[in-house]
């Protein structure tokens, strides 16, 4: 297994349900690159539980959580910062289990975060041409919502879910309402963050697309996930419409 110091206060976190054999792959190019790794897999039926509960038996840098039914991706990453915390760390890189996102930037990432501890690191993506191009134009639309709510704090990439959260905002943010636990997590968390205060610093990093015949799994239905969203933006408007004066003058403020 990979000799990388363990860190103490930042951990690597991997939602996952369902995605096929590329989380094999994922690990390991986490473990690579950091340690501790946690996976929560979330109620997964594909058997990818049975082969990282193996895997982790022969790695002290990887831990596996394995929920009884699938909850979402937002519950998931619930469930992992909470015991984390518990065991004394402050901050958690977020990643998909798809193999999408950059490994090799987990390291970047982390030293970013442990010299502005209190921001959120955002992953900026880059797509190259294997990128849905429906999926790329659409998501500046609720890129643009995110960065109207928070009245332009500087959100680079509101769905791209490769990040640095420190762990306590987060946990205390989710525990105070029960949204943001599914799809909807990765936008709403960086929004109601900023709204806290949380300053986003943005860092560019791909992200690769595969097809079936590769590997790759999507969980995306444009319908349902599209209607997530659009109710999701709804409730973090009127939210946005109530904070206004104090948003306003906080952004003022930072200005003078």
């Amino acid at each position: 297994m990979p000799s990388t110091r363990a860190s103490s206060t930042h951990f690597v976190l991997i939602p996952s349900y369902n995605p096929g054999e590329k989380v094999d792959e994922t690990v390991r190019g986490a473990r690579e690159q950091w340690n501790p790794v946690w996976v929560v897999v979330d109620g997964s039926t594909d058997g990818s539980a049975e082969r990282l509960v193996k895997m982790a038996e022969a790695d002290d840098g990887l831990r596996v959580i394995v929920l009884p039914q699938n909850r979402g991706k937002g519950a998931a990453i619930l469930a992992g910062i909470d015991e984390a915390a518990k065991l004394g760390f402050t901050h958690v890189l977020t990643m998909d289990s798809d193999g999408q996102h950059p490994a090799a930037l987990i390291r970047t990432f982390m030293e970013t975060s442990m010299k502005a501890p209190d921001a959120m690191i955002l992953g900026r993506p880059k797509f190259d041409a294997s990128a849905p191009q429906l999926r790329v134009q659409g998501r500046r639309i609720s890129n643009g919502w995110a960065n109207l709510e928070t009245l332009w704090m500087g959100i680079g990439d509101s769905l791209y879910g490769f990040r640095v959260y420190p762990i306590a905002p987060l946990a205390a943010l989710m525990h105070t309402q029960t949204f943001m636990r599914r799809f909807d997590f990765d936008p709403e968390a960086v929004v109601r963050l900023c709204w806290r205060g949380v300053r986003p610093i943005n860092v560019d990093a791909p992200v690769r697309y595969f097809t079936a015949e590769e590997g790759g799994v999507s969980h995306f239905h444009y319908g349902r996930d599209n209607a997530l969203l659009t109710w999701m933006h709804m409730r973090l408007f009127l939210g946005f419409l109530a904070r206004l004066p104090w948003l306003a003058w906080r952004r003022f403020s930072a200005r003078r």
